[in-house]
């Protein structure tokens, strides 16, 4: 059973059914999730945090948007605001052509 008690760097999966939650700026999360990375994942001799940071932020962002669009890479390239070339190359690097491509 979870704990109770609230820490305000945490959120709960109970927040997420919490209609205020989608009104909040999703920056705020992002703030929350890295104080919390950093505190237990970063050490002060890590010295490729950017690329790990953007690998693990990307993987999911295309897992979503390539399941909304079904699988349609151009539209899914607009709606990122990205050529379809660098979602091709970025789909290859995390996917190693096993997925989501045709």
């Amino acid at each position: 059973m979870l704990n109770n008690k609230r820490n305000s760097s945490c959120f709960f999966v109970s927040d997420i059914i919490n209609k205020e939650v989608f009104n909040t700026p999703l920056i705020n999360y992002i703030t929350i999730a890295l104080k919390n990375y950093f505190s237990v994942v970063i050490t002060k001799n890590d010295n490729n945090l950017y690329q790990r940071f953007l690998s693990e932020i990307e993987k999911p962002l295309f897992d979503n948007i390539m399941q909304y669009t079904r699988g349609n890479q151009t539209q899914a390239a607009l709606i990122l605001g990205i050529n379809r070339g660098t979602l091709r190359k970025k789909l290859n690097l995390y996917y190693n052509n096993k997925k989501f491509n045709r």
